[in-house]
């Protein structure tokens, strides 16, 4: 039986109070797709409000396509499974084998406070089932408790969208929190990678990645802990 991966996408698409548009970053939803699904997978999409959720203007730009983004492009199937991604209140952990977060700055502002995906990662790390949060989705843990009621990240190794990337992209102040400051106010040890190179962090089920490079290997990550 092919194991299934949920991803859960946010539906949020304001920019704090710029008037700009952000949502999901693309490749960050399209590297590990491909890698799901070119592992055999069964791949559901899931966002708050389901339906189609939005995309970062900035991650359609030509200088942040792929080979995965333009693969996605070209593929109908894909493009209609992402516009009819599952309302979060319809999603059943137990249906599951893990589950995946992709970036983009539209998660620190609802998947972050949102009772349904806190519940969810919850419900995964209790049952020691496999969690990966790319770029800034390690935002998303911000409220997750481990069964101890301690910060789920409290004492474990974690990486994200680091403080000089945000910086880098002049976001510093527009966002409701920074990751890299969250994670280690909440006592996780954070390391990092050169600024938009790959790097990711497995610790025991938890797999996080720095940044829309390290999607790829993110997923593969997960695929790992699967198969162990």
């Amino acid at each position: 039986m092919s194991k299934k991966i949920l991803m859960v996408l946010t539906s949020h698409d304001k920019l704090g109070d710029t008037g700009k548009k952000t949502g999901f970053w693309l490749e960050e939803f399209a590297a590990p797709y491909y890698v799901f699904v070119d592992a055999g997978m069964a791949v559901t999409l899931a966002s708050p409000r389901g339906g189609q959720p939005p995309l970062d203007p900035k991650s359609d730009e030509p200088d942040a396509q792929t080979a995965a983004t333009e693969r996605f492009r070209e593929d109908k199937t894909a493009q209609q499974a992402l516009a009819r991604t599952t309302p979060l209140d319809q999603v059943k952990a137990g249906d599951f084998d893990a589950v995946f977060y992709p970036g983009g700055h539209g998660p620190l502002w609802d998947l972050a406070e949102d009772r349904r995906s806190i519940d969810l990662i919850e419900t995964f790390a209790r049952q020691d089932w496999p969690v990966a949060l790319v770029c800034h989705a390690p935002g998303v843990l911000r409220h997750v408790k481990g069964a101890d009621g301690q910060p789920l990240v409290k004492g474990r190794r974690v990486t994200g969208f680091t403080n000089t990337e945000e910086a880098a992209v002049q976001l510093t102040d527009v966002v409701p929190f920074l990751v890299e400051d969250m994670l280690q106010g909440h006592g996780a040890t954070f390391s990092r990678g050169a600024d938009w190179s790959s790097y990711t962090v497995t610790d025991g089920r938890l797999v996080t990645g720095q940044n829309p490079a390290s999607s790829e290997a993110a997923a593969h990550a997960l695929i790992g802990l699967l198969g162990s």
